[in-house]
This record gives C-alpha cells, sequence and structure tokens, in this order.
C-alpha cells in the first residue's frame, strides 16, 4: 500500500531557539512548509538549510495566517507544530505508522508535554495537553479566542501516544513578557463579549485561577515549578481583568 503524503507545518516568528529541532523531528515528512512573520533573526536561513519551503508575509493574526498556509498545502496530511515544539520519537514513530494506514479519520489528537522552569509538567493543567495537530488536509478549521489559536477537527479522531515536546519560555522574564501579551489580547476579547472587569471581578477570577491550577488541577505536585505557575496564572487573570475597563483612566 502506498503511504500518504504529509507536510509539515510550521509559523514562525524569531524561532532561531530551537527551530532545528523542530525541521529536524519533521524530516520524514514529504515536505516542510514555513510561514515566517518577517523575522530578523536566522530563522529563515535555517528553515531554508533545513530544505523547507519559506513564504514570508506580516502577521495579520493566526486565522488568516493558517488559512494562508493551508491554501499551499498539497499533500494528503498536515503535521502542525508551534517553532518551540518538537515531536518525541515516539510520536514521530506513531505518526509514519498511521501514514501507511489510511484509517477514516479527520485526524489525531496528540499529548504534549511542556517544560516549565525545572521539569515537564505532569499536572497543573499542563499535561495530557491533548492538541489536534495531525490532519488530513481540509479537515480542520482554525478558530481564535485572544491570543490563542485552535484547530477544530472536521470529522471523527483519534488519539496517538507519543509527546509533543515543548519548550515555551527561556525565563521569567520572557513568561512575563508573553503573560503582558495575553493579557492584553484577553481583555480586548472581554470587551468585544461585553464583559466586565474592574477590581473585585479581577482578584476573585485571580483566586479562583491559583486554586485551580495549584490545587485542583494538583500543581503541587509539580514541586516550585507548580507554585511558580500558579502565581504566574494569578498575575495574567488579575491583569486581564483590570485591563478591561481601563480605556481613558490614564488621563
Amino acid at each position: 500500500m502506498k503511504r500518504d503524503t504529509v507536510t509539515g507545518l510550521i509559523l514562525t516568528y524569531q524561532g532561531e531557539r530551537l527551530l532545528e529541532k523542530c525541521l529536524a523531528s519533521l524530516d520524514f515528512c514529504d515536505e516542510i512548509l514555513v510561514v515566517d512573520s518577517e523575522s530578523t533573526d536566522k530563522t529563515r536561513e535555517i528553515a531554508e538549510r533545513f530544505g523547507a519551503r519559506v513564504i514570508v508575509n506580516p502577521w495579520p493574526g493566526p486565522v488568516k495566517q493558517f488559512q494562508l498556509a493551508l491554501a499551499e498545502i498539497k499533500t494528503d496530511w498536515v503535521i502542525s507544530l508551534d517553532q518551540d515544539e518538537f515531536l518525541s520519537d515516539e510520536l514521530r514513530d506513531n505518526i509514519t505508522a498511521k501514514l501507511e494506514t489510511n484509517e477514516p479519520v479527520a485526524g489525531y489528537y496528540t499529548p504534549r508535554s511542556s517544560y516549565y522552569y525545572n521539569r515537564f509538567m505532569k499536572h497543573s493543567g499542563w499535561y495530557p495537553d491533548y492538541l489536534f495537530r495531525f490532519f488530513r488536509a481540509g479537515k480542520m478549521q482554525v478558530t481564535a479566542s485572544g491570543a490563542h489559536y485552535h484547530f477544530e477537527p472536521l470529522g471523527d479522531t483519534a488519539k496517538l501516544s507519543g509527546d509533543i515536546l515543548h519548550y515555551p519560555y527561556e525565563s521569567f522574564q520572557q513568561h512575563m513578557e508573553k503573560i503582558n501579551y495575553y493579557a492584553e489580547e484577553g481583555a480586548k476579547s472581554l470587551r468585544e463579549k461585553g464583559r466586565r472587569g474592574g477590581l473585585w471581578r479581577a482578584l476573585l477570577h485571580a483566586v479562583g485561577r491559583f486554586f485551580k491550577l495549584y490545587l485542583l488541577k494538583a500543581g503541587f505536585l509539580d514541586g516550585k515549578a507548580g507554585f511558580y505557575n500558579a502565581m504566574a496564572g494569578f498575575y495574567y487573570t488579575f491583569q486581564k481583568y483590570i485591563r478591561v475597563e481601563e480605556n481613558g483612566k490614564w488621563g
């Protein structure tokens, strides 16, 4: 039986830190497509060295950027990774096996294991973090909420074992920078939905976020990393809700 074809897809911006590992884990793909949002580091140079097809397009938001990328794909399947992710050997082997079987599904959910501070998080709501990243071309719809995008399957799905390995932050400083961005985008989304913010709502939601991550999601079992992450969750949520009503308050 002929193996189905597959494209590895990566959207990039200033992604030189882990892009080599990401691309190397996709070297079995028939094509690798990188859509870059005008990086000024070595992102495009690294991608071209690995034989990827590179398209440069100013960032229009995740939905439009993925739509542009998906319109360029001609293979049967797509594997989508972020620039700070790569496939574990187990997941890579399972994906290549599925390309031989032609199961009647729209795609597969795969677990993602993320590294934070000093460990891969196993609790805190971070794991197994199943994501729909291996799918048939035309069988996935992109949506977005605030700064986060989501892949919605268009058909039946199954699960694969083996992790996407994710290194989202280099430092606490970088985490705080991303929280600032996510909080602003989250506040915009709340405003658009007509939701209200303010001090007491911010405190209530922030405390709820901390207890959810640290107690309900067993973040305490992740040691210091779990506590630091829960505190970051508190700060993000507080910032998001106080920013909802900040327009015009600064004079």
